[in-house]
Order: structure tokens, then sequence, then C-alpha cells
């Protein structure tokens, strides 16, 4: 039988090929995540802006033609008169015409890690490369009623700038009875309020249909990510509806239609979203829905309500609301338990091992805010976990101690039974069964490191509060790799690494030194008898080293503070169970080198 050794690497190497397989493919644009957003608008214009109107009272739907080619300034310049938005964490403007929220920038948050750098644009006008817009309407039971769409010409009746506790009015009469007035208000956060009355002034009863929808006119370039999901989300009857851009790839997709009472829907993007909620106790009907858009696509998350019944001379008001801001899980977590809006924080990808991203989350957030450095709390949060795992991790490491006793009995045995297997197998059960070894043990604690690790990964990478966190020293950002490289000596040589080098191979020093410790950590025990298996040992360091290198700087921080409590914790149980430690004597360099060594000296000294 194999000794837990191969057991180990085995599941060692396997663990170094899944995260290889899911991670390595999206390394690369994690270099570049600092520059996505501004490249988000320094592309070629590619798409066309249209004007979007709802086309059924159950399915509103979105037009598309030709790309225009017009700046951010210019599309909002042509669009016609705006209502400036203003609020701690948005600026911004409303275009008047459709009532049309296509305007609206992240104060609180830049292109890159530096504050003068660009705010992060959210909503984008018609007219620019990606237009990216909200709006709110009617439709009528009878087509010849006029109903506000995206073409309304509103009037302001109150209110000059939409911010926290100044909202504004508007109205307009579409001249066959029917006065239709719009309230807006903001937070100070990312909620929108919008709350539409309609009177019917004339001697006709009118049903109405209330209707939002969002739209995003084609997909930038590097936005997507994939291990990270982005396209639409929302919540229906407590269930998850969030199928991807590449669902809808194929031309013809039919819409992706539910049902519920109470929830959400809307298009997220890594860090932002921006989100249609009805009123929680109305029932809704939902759609995503993708169209042809020049070259691409245009998708589109919208609802419609059930009908209001207007008699003469009644007025009735239904109020909805747009999140259109940064996923920060204690706002979307706020709103969720001040609104009612069910599972707002699925907003955030939080994977599949959710039960373990959460509560990460949870502990790196509450230990920030103790400490004011995510990277401290990231250290903190290391030792926690090996604190909860100590139990097993010390169960494994004397397991590992007591096949270290055994090993000298084991090899004799192989040596004694080599041209017999079964044989060996079965000496080498009595002697795990009667020294009470179980080599399975050893493996227990790398087993739970993966999706440990593969959810401290996750929590890095999507959540924004690791957005452009800094570190101490030259780490101004958790969520990205190490900057440093040893292409450039680390900044020593005066040029910057290509940008056509792969991140893996621009090894930092944060990926260096949790190498350095993960060799220590190999070196504890003497080198495996097998000579290959020694070899393999003796690369993994070098392995994880290069891959780490893409992985954001926060998890190497993890790992490297792991790896050096492990060897601690390894080395104490070692000698509790009185096996020798052969660490310093391992450390020494080869053989072969001490006695190239020793001969220079010699011939030095002749």
């Amino acid at each position: 039988m194999s000794d837990n050794r191969n057991l180990i690497l085995a599941v060692g190497l396997s663990a170094l090929v899944l995260m290889g397989w899911q991670y390595f493919v999206a390394a690369p644009q994690l270099k570049a995540d600092q520059a996505h957003q501004a490249l988000l608008h320094q592309q070629e214009k590619k798409q066309q802006a249209t004007e979007n109107a709802p086309a059924s009272v159950a399915a509103p739907t979105a037009s598309s033609g030709e790309p225009s080619h017009l700046t951010r300034a210019e599309a909002l310049k042509r669009s016609g008169a705006r209502i400036r938005i203003q609020t701690p964490t948005v600026d911004g403007s409303l275009r008047l015409v459709g009532a049309r929220f296509d305007d609206l920038r992240l104060r609180k948050y830049h292109d890159t890690v530096d504050p003068k750098s660009p705010e992060i644009d959210l909503l984008a006008p018609t007219g620019t490369a990606y237009p990216y817009f909200a709006e709110f309407g009617w439709t009528a039971a009878n087509a010849k009623i006029a109903v506000p769409d995206d073409k309304t010409p509103w009037q302001i009746k109150s209110g000059s700038v939409l911010a926290p506790g100044k909202p504004v009015t508007l109205i307009w009469d579409n001249g066959q009875g029917l006065i239709f007035t719009r309230t807006i208000s903001v937070d100070d956060q990312y909620m929108f309020t919008v709350s539409d009355s309609v009177t019917n002034k004339s001697s006709e009863k009118t049903t109405l249909y209330p209707y939002a929808l969002v739209v995003r006119d084609g997909v930038p370039k590097h936005q997507t990510y994939w291990v990270l999901h982005e396209g639409f989300v929302g919540v229906a009857d407590d269930k998850l509806q969030d199928p991807t851009y590449a669902d809808f790839k194929d031309a013809g997709t039919p819409p992706k239609t539910f049902s519920s009472t109470g929830g959400w829907l809307g298009i997220t993007d890594k860090y932002w979203m921006a989100a249609l909620i009805p009123p929680q106790d109305a029932k809704f009907d939902g759609a995503y829905r993708a169209t042809p858009y020049g070259g691409d696509k245009s998708y589109q998350a919208n609802y419609s309500l059930p009908g209001h019944v207007l008699e003469p001379g009644q007025s009735t008001t239904v109020t909805q609301r747009l999140f259109a801001g940064a996923k920060v899980v204690d706002t979307l977590r706020g709103y969720e338990h001040t609104l009612g809006i069910a599972r707002f924080d699925y907003a955030v990808d939080w994977g599949w091992f959710i039960f373990i991203t959460q509560p990460l989350f949870w502990l790196l957030d509450k230990f920030y805010r103790y400490l004011g450095n995510f990277g401290l709390a990231i250290i903190l949060a290391t030792v926690v976990i090996r604190l909860l795992l100590f139990p097993l991790a010390n169960a494994s490491f004397k397991s590992m101690s007591k096949m270290k006793k055994v090993q000298p009995e084991m090899e004799r045995i192989k040596k004694l039974y080599a041209d017999d297997q079964a044989r060996q197998q079965q000496e080498m059960m009595e002697l795990y069964k009667r020294e009470k070894v179980n080599p399975l043990t050893g493996c227990l604690p790398m087993v739970i490191q993966i999706p440990i690790l593969f959810s401290l990964y996750k929590v890095m990478f999507v959540t924004i509060e690791m957005y452009h966190a800094p570190f101490y020293g030259w780490i101004k950002d958790l969520s990205a790799p190490d900057p440093t490289s040893i292409i450039n000596l680390f900044g020593l040589l005066p040029y910057h690494v290509p940008s056509f080098v792969p991140v893996f191979l621009s090894v930092g020093i944060w990926p260096i030194l949790m190498g350095m410790t993960q060799w220590v950590q190999t070196k504890l025990n003497p080198a495996p008898g097998d000579p290959v298996q020694a070899k393999m040992f003796a690369l993994m360091p070098v392995v994880m080293t290069f891959m780490f290198a893409a992985f954001p700087a926060g998890l190497v921080i993890y790992y490297t503070w792991n790896n050096l409590l492990s060897v601690t914790q390894q080395y104490v149980m070692m000698k509790r169970q009185g096996v020798p430690v052969h660490l310093f004597e391992n450390l020494k360099p080869p053989a072969f080198i001490r006695r190239l060594v020793d001969r220079s000296k010699v011939q030095a000294s002749e």
C-alpha cells in the first residue's frame, strides 16, 4: 500500500489542478481589473443608442439600430433638458424626455486606486458606446390612449435638483383627460423611489398597467469574468433568477419569463448593479430578453404590474424603486430589512460555497471595522480559521508524526516483500492497525483547505469592500495581484513590465514569500524515499509560487500566514510526539552543492 505521502501528494496535486483550471483562465484578467472601468468608456464605439419603449402590457421590449459615435458629454448635450442628481454617493442627471435614468456616476469609486482618477460611470445615455439606462412607465388596455413612455416631454412641477430630502415632481397631461404625476426621491445611498400618480378627468373608464425596465445595449470588452456571474440577476418567489449574457448568445433565444409576488430583477456587473424593485406586496410578471443590436445584443430586464382601473374622477398611485449603485453588502442587507426586499444581498455572487463565503465575509468585515485594514483583517481571520481547525489539524499532525515513527518499518516491509504486493499490503495494514495509524487523517486538513481557499478567493474577487482596499507598503489593492515583479527586480530597474508578459510569470514579492514558507513546510520532514516523489514535493512550492502570482494579494497574504502557522503547529506537535525534527538539517543545501563549495574552498586555499 502506498504511504500517506503518496495520498497527500495526489490530493495536493488534484487541488492544484482544480484551482488552476478554475482560476488560471481568468487570472490574466485580474491584472487588467484596475483599468477595467477606464476601458469601459475609451473603447471604440460599436453600439447604437436607441430609444426603448414597451411593446405590450406583459413584456415591454427595446428596439435597436446602428451604433452612434458620441462622447458622453456630446450625448448628454443632445438629449435635451435634464435635472441634476446630487447625493453623497452618486451624481449625474435625469433626462426630462421620458424621465429616463441614464446618467449616473459613483462618487466613492474610481477607475484606479488614484482618488483623482475618473469616477465610475454606471448608467450611460443614448448615443454613447454602451447605453445603459432605466425607465418607468404605463401601458394602456386601449391602444388609443396616450401614456408616458421614453418620448414623453415631462414638465417640472417642483424641485430643481434631485437630492436626499429634496424630491422632484414631474407632470404630464396626455390631452385626453389623464394627468400623470411622477415624484422621484433618492436616499443618501443608491435607492431611487418613483411614485407615479394618475388622475382620470375624462368621462371614460381607463385601465393602465405600470411597467419598469432596465436596458444595457452591448457589453463592454473585459466586462465578463469566467469565475463570476455577470448579466441578469433577480429573485422571484425567493429563488434566484440569474441567466448570463451567454444564455442569450443564440439568435432567436426566447425571453426567460417568471412571475412572483415580491422580489426584484435587474442587470449586474462585478461590483455595480441596476435593479428594479416593484411593490413587494404586488404580483409582477418579469422577463429577461436580448435583441439584436448592431453586431451585439441589447439586454433588457423588465416587469409589468396588474392593471389599475380608473373610473372618471378617480386617481391611483403606484410606488416603485430603482437601485443603481455599488453592491455594498451592508447597504444591500439594509434595504432587504427596511424595505422587505427578498434576498437582496444575492446581488453579490457568493458562489457555490455560500455557506462559507458569507460567514467568511462577515468575519473579515468585523475585523476590518475593528482594525481599519483589510490586510490585518485577513491575518487575524487566518488565526481564527486555524483555531477552528485546530483539533483536526492536531489529529493530522499527530498522524503524520506516527507515520514518521513507523517509516523505517514501512521501508523494511517494502524491501522484504518487494516481489509479493499482496503480502506487502497485508503487512502494511497490520502495521497501521498495530501502531494505530490512519494514513487518511493527514489529508483531511488539506481537503478542507480547498473550499476555504476557494471561498476566500471568491470573497476577495466579488465583494466591493475589497475593491482598492490597501495593505501596507506596495500593496494598494488587496483584490488585485501583487504589483511588484521579479522581471524589473521589484522596481529597482527603471522600466515597467511589458503588458504582454503573463501575470503568473511576473512574480511579485508576496508570492515569493508564500513560496518560501511553502518550501520550509515541505522541509519539515525528511524527503520521501522515492526519488520521483521527492522531486515532485520539491517542485510544488515553485509551482504554487508562479500560480499564486496571478491571485489577489490578499489571498497570497492569507496563504503565507497560514503556512507559517502550520509550520509552527506541526513543529510543536512533532516535538510533543518525540519525533525527530529535521527542519534545519533539511534546509541545508543538497550534498552535491556542499561538495562543490568545499572543493572550491580547497582550490582557493591552494
